[in-house]
């Protein structure tokens, strides 16, 4: 593990997804509108129809990453290992059809990687392969991702919880201000949402949303 757990588990609270097919306004407004919103995590997802590859891919990487610096917010890359290390990203996010993580540990060396798991067996393979923290979901149904998963509800995550004490976990899938504290409450560091934040009228207002729904949480928990 690269990445000290309480300091990954702090990160994940509000951990932003976007790429340029999930906006409805310039991909850069969008950004710095939900950081102001309070998200502490970002991740470049550039997936669809219609999404950018190449040259265009990383000029936006690039720009997106900027503005994640300036508010010293780590960018992570989903998927696009090459990328990630061509810009310098913060880490990676990988799901269980990429490299295996112990490939892409090597590839990355101390970076973040995050993996998305589904059961138990590949919560434990991800965890000794050396990921950082496990993405979990889809929690709720979401029609983001064309690919997903058949949905998870919170069975799982109190299950990967209970054996996993100190493994930093994120909950993801259909995830609004509204049902995101079930997901704290079963044992999750956090929420990644794409839609709920870049599709509201105001990103930074319902970043902001899921800020205080989470940490309403985290508070009454401690």
């Amino acid at each position: 593990m690269a990445v000290n757990p309480q300091v990954m588990s702090n990160l994940l609270k509000v951990y932003f997804i976007m790429g340029s097919t999930n906006c409805q306004h310039a991909p850069e407004d969008v950004l710095r509108s939900a950081i102001k919103g309070g998200i502490n995590l970002f991740q470049f997802r550039e997936k669809g129809a219609g999404c950018l590859h190449g040259d265009e891919k990383e000029s936006l990487a690039k720009r997106l990453q900027a503005i994640c610096n300036e508010s010293n917010i780590p960018f992570i890359v989903n998927d696009d290992i090459e990328l990630a290390l061509k810009i310098n990203a913060d880490g990676v996010h990988i799901g269980q059809e990429d490299e295996a993580a112990d490939v892409v540990r090597r590839r990355i060396g101390s970076k973040i990687l995050g993996v998305s798991v589904h059961n138990m067996n590949e919560a434990e393979t991800a965890i000794c392969q050396g990921a950082d923290y496990l993405g979990i979901g889809p929690i709720y149904p979401t029609s983001t991702k064309n690919d997903a998963k058949p949905v998870q509800g919170l069975t799982f995550l109190k299950d990967l919880r209970s054996a996993a004490a100190h493994v930093p976990i994120v909950g993801i899938g259909g995830i609004t201000s509204v049902n995101a504290p079930p997901i704290i409450e079963a044992g999750a560091d956090g929420v990644s949402v794409i839609t709920a934040i870049s599709h509201a009228e105001s990103p930074e207002e319902s970043a902001r949303q899921l800020y205080h729904a989470v940490n309403s949480v985290l508070k009454n928990d401690h």
